[in-house]
């Protein structure tokens, strides 16, 4: 008989500290994580100029039909293969992961608790939420380093896109959590606050 995996949502703006639980439960729990910014439209088709231009921080972006479906089959104990995106050239990669469900599974994005029918599937729903100069602080080392940006093109994005969207789209998402975390505190202390209520 498929396990049927207890799904902890994590949700919250850019880089508040969601990535850092996640691996931090998942090392504790075994348990996989589902991470949404994968799941971000392929725009292979457009010239790599007008997809750079693209806003990326809003529900439109990301393949909500894939992710859905995807969601449903791992809480029903099935696996998956998930896609890979390549943040460089905005186009998903050719090779697949194959996530398979334990005990425990965890859906990590922006708008993990935004999609009303994905949120249903959740036993734990978590925000992290941190002060935007902290985001940003955070993003441009992450962008520059992993994402062969520019400090200035993150900047840009930040304020034209990134900021914006998160208090349109994302922060109202935290009235669904069941405990809000603040990413800046020690990354043990969120832990333990979350296994207490697991």
């Amino acid at each position: 008989m498929a396990v049927r995996p207890h799904l902890i949502g994590i949700a919250g703006p850019s880089c508040a500290g969601k990535s850092e639980l996640a691996r931090w439960l998942a090392a504790r729990l075994q348990a996989p994580v589902l991470n949404l910014d994968h799941y971000y439209v392929d725009r292979r088709g457009l010239p790599i100029e007008e997809r750079a231009r693209r806003n990326f921080d809003e529900p439109a972006a990301l393949d909500y039909p894939l992710i859905l479906e995807h969601v449903q089959l791992l809480a029903a104990g099935q696996s998956v293969r998930a896609p890979r995106y390549d943040f460089a050239t905005h186009t998903r990669a050719r090779d697949e992961a194959l996530v398979e469900p334990g005990d425990y599974m965890i859906l990590e994005g922006l708008f993990a608790l935004y999609w009303p029918a994905v949120r249903a599937l959740m036993r734990t729903r978590l925000f992290v939420t941190a002060p935007d100069e902290v985001c940003l602080e955070r993003r441009t080392a992450r962008d520059v380093r992993e994402r062969g940006r520019s400090s200035e093109s993150v900047h840009w994005q930040f304020e034209t896109t990134v900021r914006p969207m998160a208090h349109l789209h994302v922060l109202p998402t935290a009235a669904h959590a069941g405990l809000v975390l603040v990413g800046t505190e020690p990354i043990d202390s969120l832990g333990a606050r979350v296994l207490a209520i697991l």
